[in-house]
Parts: structure tokens; C-alpha cells; sequence
């Protein structure tokens, strides 16, 4: 396995050590301050890997596999312990997920077509993925701060911060999984033939 895999698999493990660190609050001292040290330590693996491998000629079909699939288990992670803690909407977390899941059959459907497309990521699952990672940071950061004392939920208005993060985040992502579709029905039309 090179570099860059490893860099991959690295961010998969700790997924499971940044879900502990989210719900421990009350158990381990400064529980979100540990889950956003390990979510920005995935965060950097996940720009520094594909740096790698395209930089040392090691791009692997394992890691065009992995790489996306660690990066929505990092999202999705993060996303299902906000609905735990209540600091998001069960619903924009389902938009968020089940689009995920719609444009990954769409790549495998694609991947595994008589054409062998690939679908590179749009500016619009880029923008996607921007308005999540940053709406995840600002909201663990808020609460980081309130675990401080420096605000309050009683005088700074986090959860209405919160909501309209992750409310921008579910529109780009309905918008980014709408336009995949569309742009790819013949896909769909093609596979529906055979």
C-alpha cells in the first residue's frame, strides 16, 4: 500500500475515534476540542493525499475507490452526531445523505457502463462539499467556545447559526444532486435498455 493509500486509510480510522470524541461530551474534558483536532487531521490527509498521489504517480483504482468513500464517512459521520446532540435537523441530514448516495450509484452506474465514464466532481458537489466541511467546522467550533464559557447559547444565537449553515449546505447539496442526475439521465436511459 503507498503513501497516499495509507494517507486514505488513516482518515477511515479515525472516523470512529471522531464519533467517540463528539458524543463523550460530559465524559472526557474537552470532548469537542479532541473530535475537531481529529476532524481537521482527517481534513489535511484528505487534501494531502490526492496532492500525493497525482504528484508521485500513485493513483491507484483502490484509491479512486477509497478516497471518496472515506470523506463521506467523515461527513456523514459528523452530520448523524449532530442530529444526536440536536444541533441539526434530522431531515437536512437525510437530503445530505441520500444525496450522497444517489450521485455514488450514479458514478458506479457510470464506472460500469459500456463507456466506462467517469464522472469527475461538478462545481456544484464542489460548492457541496465547501458549504458542508465549513458549515461542520463552524458548528463544532461554536460549541467548543460555549464548552469555554466565551459564548452562550442564551445570548449568541448558535443553533440559528447552526441551521442556516447547515440549510445552505442542504440546498447546495439538493441543487448539486439534482444537476447530476440530469446531466446524466442518458446513463440511466442506456442501463434501462440493456
Amino acid at each position: 500500500m503507498n503513501l497516499a493509500n495509507k494517507l486514505t486509510m488513516l482518515r477511515v480510522i479515525l472516523v470512529p475515534f471522531f464519533a467517540f470524541f463528539m458524543l463523550a461530551n460530559g465524559l472526557i474534558p474537552y470532548s469537542y476540542l479532541w473530535a475537531a483536532i481529529i476532524f481537521t487531521v482527517a481534513s489535511i490527509t484528505d487534501t494531502a493525499d490526492g496532492k500525493i498521489a497525482r504528484k508521485y504517480n500513485m493513483v491507484t483504482n483502490f484509491g479512486k475507490f477509497l478516497d471518496p468513500l472515506a470523506d463521506k464517512l467523515l461527513v456523514v459521520t459528523a452530520l448523524i452526531c449532530f442530529v444526536e446532540l440536536g444541533w441539526a435537523s434530522a431531515w437536512v441530514t437525510a437530503i445530505i445523505v441520500a444525496r450522497e448516495f444517489v450521485v455514488s450509484g450514479i458514478r458506479l452506474i457510470a464506472a460500469g457502463s459500456e463507456k466506462k465514464t467517469v464522472i469527475a466532481a461538478s462545481i456544484w458537489g464542489k460548492l457541496k462539499t465547501a458549504s458542508t466541511m465549513v458549515a461542520i467546522c463552524v458548528i463544532i467550533i461554536m460549541h467548543i467556545i460555549e464548552g469555554f464559557g466565551g459564548i452562550s447559547a442564551d445570548t449568541f444565537p448558535i443553533q440559528l447559526i447552526s441551521d442556516i449553515l447547515m440549510y445552505i449546505s442542504c440546498i447546495l447539496t439538493a441543487i448539486s444532486g439534482v444537476k447530476y442526475i440530469w446531466d446524466y439521465r442518458e446513463i440511466f436511459a442506456s442501463e434501462h435498455k440493456n
